[in-house]
C-alpha cells in the first residue's frame, strides 16, 4: 500500500471512529438528558403528544384534571376539565405554547418517552399507547375552597395558600389567585393578554414565587433558633420594651404596646416585636443563617417542579439573594419577618410542617404515583425526609407556644370547636395612611396532638391584620380537611 493509499485509509478510520464516538454520545451517554432537556430546546416529546395521547393527570380523588383527547384530524390536544382550579400547581401542555407546572416537570412520564428501555418493555409487552396517568395528592374540595376564600378576601391583589402533609411532604393545596384557566393557553391573543397584565399578574405561581415579607411568622423561625440552639431555654424571659433600639433605630411593637419582661410563650402569643428583635440580634445572623437554611430558605424549594419557576425564599438586596450573614441585613429586623425578606407561601408552610413533625421537614411533593394502562402502579413517589431542623424537644415546646397563639393570642379566629390547633399570625406593612394595607400570613398546623395538616394562607395588600383575616381561612382549610 502506497502513502497517498495509506493516508486515505487513516483519515477514513478517524471519520468513522468520530462518527461512531458522536452516534454513542447522543444515543447512550446524553439519551436521558436529551429527552429530558426543556421542550424548547427539544420537542420530541411534545410533537410526540399529538401522534399518541398523554397520561391523565388526576387529583388524589381520582377527578381528572388534564386528559388528551383527538379532534377530527386525528390529533391529540391537551384539555383541562377544571379550568383554571389547577392552573398554577398542573400547568399546561400544548404544542405551540410549551409546558409548564407538573406538565413539565413529569413529560416523559405523560409523554411515554421515560427512556429508550422503558418504551422497549413498552413495546415489547404491547403497551403502544401514551404515557402513564399521574395521580396527584391534590385535594379539589379544599383547593377550591382556598381559591374562593382568597379571592373574598383580597379581591384586586389576590394571595396564596399552601397545605402539606407534614409527615410525608404531600401537597393537599396550592391555590394561587389570580389564576389563569389552561385551556386559554393555546391562544396567543389571551396568552400574550395574560402575560402582559402587569396588575393581576394571573400567570405567577403565588405559592412559589415572588415571595412577600413574613411577618411575625417569622417569629417561629426565630423561637426555634433560640431553643434548639441552646441559648433559650422555654421558659426563658426577654424584654418586650416598646420601641427598644434595634439596629441603632426604635422598634415598635403594635399599638405602642409595652410588655417589659415576658416569657416566651407570652412573647410569641402576643406577638412581641422587640422580644424577637433583640433574641435574633443576640443569637447573631450565623445562628439565624443555619436555621433558616435548614427550614429550607436561601434556595430554591425542593419540590416535584420546574426549577425556574420557583423562588428562592431569603432576603434580597439589589434582585440578590444574600444570607442572614451580610452586613446588609438587620438581623433584628429579619428576625421579626421584616427587613428585605421575601417569603413564597410554601417556604412558611414549610416552617409550620418541620414543627409539627417533631423536627423533621419532609421534602414536598405534588405527585402520589404514576398508573399504567392496566391499573397498576408503574412508579410510586416515595416520600422522602429533606432536613432534620431542630430536635423533638425543640418542636414540642414551639408547638406549646403556637397553641398559646390560638388560645389565648393573636390567632383566636383558627380556632376549631373540639380541636386543638397550633398556628402564627403574621402582618406585614405594605402601605401607610388611614386605609393603610398589609401582607396578611397565617401559619400553623392541625390537630396539633396528631398533626394532619400543615399550612400557609398569605394576602397581598389588605387592609386589617393576619389574625383577622387569614386565620379565619385556615381555620375553613382545616375543618375541609381533618375530619
Amino acid at each position: 500500500m502506497n502513502t497517498p493509499i495509506r493516508r486515505l485509509f487513516g483519515f477514513i478510520v478517524l471519520m468513522f471512529a468520530v462518527l461512531l464516538g458522536a452516534t454513542t454520545w447522543w444515543t447512550v451517554v446524553r439519551a436521558e438528558n436529551l429527552t429530558t432537556e426543556r421542550t424548547s430546546q427539544n420537542r420530541r416529546d411534545l410533537l410526540r403528544g399529538i401522534k399518541i395521547p398523554r397520561g391523565d393527570v388526576r387529583a388524589a380523588d381520582g377527578t381528572i384534571i388534564a386528559r388528551s383527547r383527538k379532534d377530527a384530524d386525528g390529533v391529540y390536544e391537551r384539555r383541562y376539565p377544571q379550568g383554571e382550579l389547577f392552573g398554577h400547581p398542573i400547568g399546561y401542555s400544548f404544542v405551540s405554547r410549551d409546558q409548564s407546572g407538573i406538565e413539565a416537570f413529569y413529560n416523559q412520564e405523560l409523554s411515554g418517552g421515560a427512556s429508550t428501555t422503558d418504551t422497549i418493555l413498552r413495546q415489547l409487552v404491547g403497551n403502544q399507547d401514551g404515557g402513564d396517568d399521574l395521580r396527584t395528592t391534590l385535594d379539589p374540595g379544599a383547593q377550591k375552597l382556598a381559591a374562593e376564600l382568597i379571592a373574598q378576601a383580597s379581591p384586586e391583589q389576590g394571595g396564596a395558600a399552601v397545605v402539606l402533609d407534614p409527615k410525608s411532604g404531600a401537597v393537599k393545596v396550592m391555590a394561587s389567585v389570580p389564576g389563569y384557566d389552561p385551556n386559554d393557553i393555546k391562544s396567543t391573543k389571551a396568552f400574550n393578554a395574560m402575560n402582559a397584565d402587569e396588575v393581576r399578574k394571573p400567570l405567577v405561581n403565588r405559592a412559589l414565587q415572588f415571595g412577600y415579607a413574613p411577618g411575625s411568622t417569622m417569629k417561629v423561625v426565630t423561637l426555634v433558633a433560640a431553643i434548639d440552639s441552646g441559648k433559650y431555654q422555654a421558659d426563658s424571659r426577654v424584654d418586650g420594651t416598646n420601641n427598644a433600639p434595634i439596629s441603632g433605630v426604635p422598634l415598635p411593637n403594635d399599638f405602642g404596646e409595652s410588655f417589659g419582661m415576658v416569657d416566651l410563650t407570652t412573647a410569641l402569643a402576643k406577638s412581641v416585636n422587640t422580644a424577637f428583635a433583640q433574641i435574633a440580634e443576640d443569637l447573631g445572623g450565623g445562628t439565624m443563617n443555619r436555621y433558616m437554611e435548614r427550614f429550607g430558605f436561601n434556595a430554591k424549594p425542593e419540590l416535584d417542579y420546574p426549577e425556574n419557576a420557583m423562588s428562592a425564599a431569603g432576603s434580597y438586596r439589589e434582585g440578590r439573594l444574600i444570607p442572614a450573614t451580610s452586613r446588609f441585613v438587620d438581623v433584628g429586623r429579619m428576625g421579626i419577618g421584616q427587613d428585605k425578606l421575601q417569603v413564597p407561601a410554601l417556604q412558611m408552610a414549610q416552617v409550620a410542617a418541620a414543627v409539627a413533625n417533631g423536627g423533621t421537614l419532609m421534602r414536598p411533593h405534588i405527585g402520589d404515583r404514576f398508573v399504567d394502562e392496566d391499573g397498576r402502579t408503574s412508579r410510586r413517589i416515595d416520600d422522602e425526609e429533606q432536613a432534620r431542623v431542630m430536635s423533638e424537644d425543640t418542636a414540642a415546646a414551639v408547638t406549646q407556644m403556637m397553641i398559646a397563639v390560638v388560645e389565648s393570642g393573636t390567632g383566636g379566629a383558627a380556632k376549631v370547636p373540639g380541636m386543638s390547633v397550633a398556628g402564627k399570625t403574621g402582618t406585614a406593612e405594605t402601605t401607610t395612611g388611614a386605609n393603610q394595607k398589609n401582607n396578611l400570613w397565617f401559619i400553623g398546623f392541625a390537630p396539633a396532638d396528631d398533626p394532619q395538616v400543615a399550612f400557609a394562607v398569605t394576602l397581598k395588600d389588605v387592609v386589617g391584620f393576619g389574625g383577622g383575616v387569614a386565620a379565619p381561612i385556615a381555620k375553613q382549610l382545616i375543618e375541609e380537611l381533618v375530619k
